[in-house]
């Protein structure tokens, strides 16, 4: 199985995903930085969770319409107002005119397109792909969001205070393209089987509440969801509790290397070596372990994976011996690496074929429970001493592998049952 095998649409998903986040990666991380030197720290924090609330509620809607009028409709839809968006906020950022406000309403409007889009695009792949390419659909995808990531943080931090319009400009044209793209080459994948149901027949509300409240009664998904918390709850705690620590416990040493450059390990630089560690080997090893991991049993790579990775967490949560640390990034991104493919293939075969961007939009909620968790971290560990916080990871994590061998064993179980009955 090889990237041009793969359905169209995948490969037009991948590579428009690799070009907005390559440069929506050089503007949005530092936009906190940006709305807290125009209005303040204080309201620059109330306007970034506003931000991410729009983008969470739209999203249910998203997910909803878009089980109901197919996926590229959403999709084109959702990337025409993010050209409008992107090409506002370049204009509010341009030598003619510098408005925060304007700024701000454009990124409201683009976390609206996004929570529309996204449910849209995820169900997508799963309706375009098989059980057999899921696991190396979803392994490149991973990859190549890592190194988009990491390629426009790195320009990012060069350009955005000093060429931000054009890096908005920049964005705007790739979105047009990525429009393009969506509109005359991407096909449709699903149709939906049931009537809208009218207006005057029932309230739209109503019935958003109830596709959701089913959803939710999926217990088998929900242990999914709950596993998958906190799971991703340890990948939060990096930049929030792991990093504050590092900054007040982590012992400076002087590096020296053999040609006499040398200069000072601070906790927060170590921080920043630990991450591109791990977006390094990401990049390296994505493809290549995807494919050694082939011929062996998923789900005893999924556990084993999980367990590297929680294993990995706890020791950087407790640990200030540089070689330790790097060496516990090593294994919890080897650890990410084997359960990440095999997690997201599990979710394409859990969501219901006729609610999958519902079930898309729901699973959305274990991005911002785990950035929640990882906020809780810092607060909790204020109060607690470092291999207590490292015990805490190493708890977290050994109850999402219970979680889903609770998933893992119901779904099997009922797979089973439907195959006996049939």
């Amino acid at each position: 199985m090889g990237f041009r095998e793969l359905h169209r649409n995948i490969k037009i998903r991948i590579i428009t995903s690799f070009l907005t986040r390559i440069v929506g990666t050089m503007i949005f991380p530092f936009m906190a930085i940006y709305f807290s030197m125009k209005v303040g720290q204080v309201m620059a924090g109330f306007l970034l969770i506003i931000n991410v609330l729009v983008s969470l509620f739209v999203s249910f809607y998203g997910g909803y319409i878009a089980d109901r009028v197919g996926r590229k409709k959403v999709m084109v839809t959702a990337q025409g107002i993010q050209v409008a968006s992107f090409a506002v906020m370049a204009l509010a950022n341009s030598p003619f005119l510098d408005s925060v406000w304007l700024t701000f309403s454009m990124m409201l409007v683009s976390s609206v397109s996004s929570g529309l889009m996204n449910p849209a695009a995820e169900a997508m792949l799963i309706d375009v792909s098989t059980p057999e390419n899921r696991k190396f659909m979803y392994s490149l995808n991973y990859w190549s969001i890592n190194l988009s990531i990491a390629l426009g943080a790195i320009v990012g931090g060069l350009l955005f205070k000093s060429h931000r319009f054009e890096l908005f400009l920049v964005l705007t044209f790739v979105s047009i393209f990525t429009w393009i793209l969506v509109t005359y080459w991407m096909t449709e994948s699903f149709e939906s089987k049931s009537a809208v149901v009218s207006s005057e027949k029932r309230n739209v509300l109503c019935d958003v509440i109830e596709n959701y409240r089913s959803v939710m009664h999926d217990k088998t998904f929900m242990l999914y969801v709950a596993g998958s918390i906190c799971i991703m709850s340890l990948e939060f705690q990096m930049h929030n509790y792991i990093g504050v620590r590092l900054d007040q416990e982590f012992e400076v040493r002087t590096l020296t290397f053999w040609n006499g450059f040398s200069f000072e390990m601070t906790g927060i630089r170590m921080l920043s070596w630990l991450s591109t560690e791990n977006t390094v080997l990401v990049v390296l090893l994505t493809i290549w372990l995807t494919k050694q991991m082939k011929r062996f049993n998923d789900m005893k790579v999924f556990f084993i994976g999980l367990s590297l990775y929680t294993f990995g967490y706890s020791v950087v949560g407790a640990s200030n011996s540089m070689s330790i640390l790097m060496s516990a990034v090593l294994l919890y991104t080897i650890g990410e690496l084997l359960y990440v493919p095999i997690r997201q293939a599990f979710l394409a075969d859990l969501a219901d074929e006729t609610k999958r961007s519902s079930y898309m939009a729901m699973n959305g909620l274990v991005f911002q429970a785990a950035k929640i968790a990882g906020s809780l971290g810092l607060t909790i560990g204020a109060f607690l001493p470092s291999w207590t916080m490292g015990t805490l990871y190493l708890l977290l994590g050994m109850m999402g592998m219970f979680l889903f061998q609770m998933a893992f064993n119901r779904f099997y179980t009922s797979k089973t049952a439907v195959k006996a009955t049939a």
